[in-house]
Order: structure tokens, then C-alpha cells, then sequence
């Protein structure tokens, strides 16, 4: 009797063997490439619920009107209070202001007057090292002709001029405007410079090399700001200039 039962036994072992075996064949194994991908999709899972608990709801249109304003509303009246204390009692550059921001709500003057500094800057070197090509990318049509014409005259005489931009000194903005969607802002620049131009021979003809000369700029940039498409370009480009040494 336990002969039969040990046979009986072992035949089921056997076939309980074969069947793993079997299972094994058909599902295949876990490799350590099953366990990391099992690994990180459990990880996905937790992130995705924990991030679920940095869900804030929006109030539905109409609940608690009365105590919120749209954020670009905001953010349109800190920027008119800041062109506001920027411009002074200096009322029509405030209202010229006032009217590019109402067109462009990105427009700060403080950050313009930096660019506009860095602009004169580099447009007053260029134009010394008779860099035209940055120029062009800085200067309307009509400034950059006037520019150009300017070095090249200078270009035929086989002049050259020696340039150090020391700093500007007084930068602020005296005139803004709208006109038919194109802005406008004139800066006036008091900055200084050691300049002298040399003729072919390397004699100083204008200037000095060793003094610093104090000069003024009046400058006006002008940017579209017309159109969605046309506020997609940020850049302002000098259109007028008037300097007095």
C-alpha cells in the first residue's frame, strides 16, 4: 500500500514539474531588464499620485467675483504705477508711456533704458571700428545710410578712428509716443569717450588721444508693436539722432 501511494506520489511530482516547466516555456522569466522596468513604472505611479495632491481647482466664472481680479489686470496696473513714479512730473512722457504699454503690457521702461544704453554703446563702437554689418542690425534703413555714408567717406581718405568708450555718465528718456501702432522713444545720453582720427600716415588729424571728450546724444528708437505678429519682435531699431558735442 505505501509502495502505490509513494508511486502515486512521484507521478504527480512529476507531472507537477512538468507542468512548471511548461508554464516557464510559454511565460518566459523575469530579467533584471523586467524588474527596473517594473521598478520604474511603480515610481511613475507614486510620483503621479503625489503630484496630484499639488492640484489647486480654479474657482468656477462666477464664484467670488467680487473679491478677484484677472492677473494681467494686476500686472497692467503695477506696471502703469511704475511708468507713473518713472516718469516724474514729467506728464507727456508718462502719457506717451502709458500709451506703449496699453499696446505692449510687457513694455518696461527701466528695462528699456538699460537696452537703450547697451544699444548706444555698441552702435557708437561700430561705428568707429566701421562695423557695418552690426549696424545694419541695430539702425532703421534711412540712419544706417547716413552711417554708412559717413564710413565710407572716411574709408576713401584712408582714415582711421581710435575710440575708447569710457561710459555714459546720464542716460534718460525725454520724449515717447504712438503713432499709427509704431512706438517711439527718444533718450537723451550724456556719456564720454576718448576719440581721434587718424589720417593714412597715423597722424592725429581730429581729436585727442589722450583726453576725454564729454558728448551728447539725443537718440530715438522706434519699434512696431501694431499687431500680435509685430510685438513677436522685440527689437527696437535708432531711427534719429541728434548730437551735440
Amino acid at each position: 500500500m505505501n509502495e502505490n501511494i509513494d508511486i502515486v506520489t512521484l507521478i504527480a511530482l512529476i507531472v507537477a514539474v512538468v507542468v512548471i516547466l511548461k508554464l516557464r516555456s510559454i511565460l518566459g522569466r523575469r530579467t533584471d531588464d523586467d524588474d527596473a522596468r517594473i521598478e520604474q513604472q511603480y515610481r511613475a505611479r507614486q510620483e503621479a499620485a503625489a503630484s496630484s495632491d499639488k492640484v489647486v481647482t480654479l474657482p468656477r466664472r462666477g464664484e467670488h467675483d467680487t473679491d478677484l481680479r484677472p492677473d494681467s489686470d494686476v500686472a497692467i496696473a503695477d506696471a502703469e504705477d511704475r511708468i507713473k513714479t518713472f516718469a516724474g512730473s514729467n506728464t507727456a512722457v508718462r502719457k506717451g508711456l502709458l500709451e506703449i504699454l496699453r499696446l505692449d503690457p510687457s513694455f518696461d521702461p527701466e528695462k528699456f533704458l538699460t537696452g537703450a544704453k547697451s544699444a548706444y554703446e555698441m552702435i557708437v563702437t561700430a561705428f568707429a571700428a566701421g562695423n557695418r554689418r552690426l549696424l545694419k542690425d541695430l539702425l532703421s534703413t534711412e540712419v544706417f545710410e547716413g552711417f554708412e555714408g559717413a564710413i565710407a567717406d572716411r574709408e576713401s581718405r584712408d582714415e582711421q578712428i581710435d575710440q575708447s568708450f569710457v561710459g555714459i555718465d546720464q542716460a534718460g528718456i525725454v520724449e515717447a509716443e504712438v503713432n499709427q501702432g509704431i512706438a517711439s522713444v527718444t533718450v537723451r545720453f550724456a556719456s564720454q569717450l576718448i576719440s581721434a582720427t587718424r589720417d593714412s600716415e597715423g597722424a592725429v588729424i581730429d581729436g585727442d588721444p589722450q583726453k576725454i571728450k564729454e558728448v551728447t546724444d539725443i537718440w530715438t528708437f522706434s519699434r512696431d508693436i501694431s499687431s500680435a505678429r509685430a510685438l513677436a519682435n522685440p527689437n527696437w531699431k535708432l531711427v534719429a539722432t541728434l548730437a551735440n558735442a
